[in-house]
């Protein structure tokens, strides 16, 4: 890789005092975002008590120390002692299951949608959240139509569950000083198109594709991958298992391919939830998936690779382009002593001067309408405006597939990475591989019949 290419490394994270930080992103606000409230109508005693809190931990520590920050000093307002935890996101199902079966579960957590149905199906284990849910979208426009009916958990559990504070998804980010460099001027349309940009700019240190293969949530991209080939995970009733199909033999054949040109990192297979970020990051991929979290560790740290960072929506497979919104939600352990304080809490974290300035250091989509006109998605952040189209126009959860309960806990098994590296790591044919992951998969989907 000759010099106009190399891009100067910088520390990933800098480690920023909490409360400059805070300052910083307040923008003047802090006052305002940090004020205290009451607690909402639906609350008719007194707050008091305790209220444990597992936020999820996103690639910026501004947006971590913010929430962290915001909580404790709602706390400290209204007579709640806090204890605010963050963890890695890829680690919360694990986490999460562990705390239901030993009983430890923290009074209020954030999820991603899959571990939201999985536990709502499961009796006593999350708090009915409709009062909390029908306040907050009466105060702010309304929710977004697709967050609303995707969050919606009343089928499984009698009500909703969840209250969503943002949305995710995947952009396609790139190398684009490389790919310019290379002839590459547009954005890859398909699959294909992406392999051949990929082995285009391939130049070790400098890998082609830094996506995910690993048993995290970045791996279950794959998902997506294999359904824009034409490939079902089940049939349309959303209880028999499908994955053995030519559409899947076809989409293994081009994971593979990419695999033995030597494409991928040779650890792409066993990354961490972190694994393509920091592989984008210290300048050892080309083209990543990822909800844009990388963004913001790039303008914060290393400039020059921010700007050479372009944006673009999934490539498409055959039967088309499959790019799942992927919301966010505060749930309430049903378990809690302190529901109260809890739901006052969430509450709180959804009004509008936290979450303007949540949103401008977060990588987030809008979930309420009011919240479309935030500076934060008025154009000037690319990868902010993706997503924020994404929430108004990208493809619901899981479709084509039915996006129920089983769904989720195959996609919480990571089935489809499983079955790839069945194939790129231990030597399975495609016949093998897939055999596996139809036996696994329909054993998860018998579970809810």
């Amino acid at each position: 890789m000759n010099d106009q290419r190399r891009v100067t490394r910088r520390r990933v994270l800098g480690t920023t005092a909490a409360g400059a930080a805070a300052v910083a992103i307040g923008g003047g606000r802090l006052d305002e975002v940090l004020a205290s409230r009451r607690a909402p109508a639906f609350i008719q005693t007194a707050l008091s008590g305790k209220v444990t809190y597992w936020g999820g931990l996103i690639f910026s520590e501004d947006a971590n120390n913010l929430l962290t920050e915001t909580i404790n000093q709602w706390g400290s307002d209204n007579g709640v002692e806090t204890e605010v935890v963050m963890i890695n996101q890829n680690e919360t199902v694990q986490r999460v299951s562990a705390a239901v079966e030993s009983d430890t579960m923290p009074d209020a957590l954030d999820m991603g949608l899959d571990l939201l149905l999985l536990l709502s199906s499961q009796e006593n284990v999350l708090a009915p959240l409709d009062d909390v849910f029908t306040a907050i979208g009466d105060a702010q426009g309304g929710w977004y139509e697709s967050i609303a009916a995707s969050t919606d958990t009343t089928a499984v559990a009698g009500g909703r569950t969840g209250v969503p504070f943002g949305a995710s998804g995947n952009l396609l980010l790139r190398r684009n000083d490389a790919l310019t460099e290379a002839g590459f001027t547009t954005p890859p349309a398909t699959w294909e198109e992406l392999v051949t940009q990929a082995a285009g700019v391939h130049a070790p240190p400098l890998y082609g594709l830094g996506l995910a293969l690993s048993n995290v949530g970045d791996g279950n991209v794959q998902m997506s991958v294999l359904q824009s080939y034409g490939g079902r995970i089940a049939d349309d009733a959303g209880q028999t298992v499908t994955i053995k199909s030519e559409e899947t033999r076809t989409y293994l054949e081009w994971v593979k391919g990419a695999w033995d040109q030597g494409l991928f990192p040779t650890d792409a297979t066993t990354w961490d939830g972190a694994g393509d970020n920091n592989a984008y990051l210290s300048g050892q991929a080309a083209f990543i998936a990822n909800t844009g979290s990388v963004a913001i560790a790039a303008q914060a740290d290393d400039p020059e690779l921010f700007d050479a960072t372009a944006y673009s929506p999934l490539p498409a497979g055959p039967t088309g382009t499959i790019s799942p919104i992927g919301p966010n939600v505060r749930a309430i352990s049903a378990s809690s002593q302190n529901i109260d304080a809890a739901k006052a809490l969430i509450e709180f974290l959804a009004n509008p001067e936290f979450m303007q300035a949540y949103f401008d250091v977060a990588i987030y989509a809008p979930v309420l309408k009011d919240q479309a006109a935030f500076p934060a998605y008025g154009g000037e952040k690319l990868v902010l405006v993706g997503l924020k189209d994404l929430v108004e126009s990208g493809t619901a959860p899981g479709f084509p597939d039915t996006y129920n309960t089983a769904y989720g806990d195959f996609s919480a098994n990571f089935i489809v990475p499983k079955m790839v590296q069945r194939v790129v790591i231990d030597g399975y044919d495609f016949d093998q591989a897939m055999d596996e992951a139809q036996t696994q998969g329909q054993a998860i989907y018998d579970k809810y019949k």
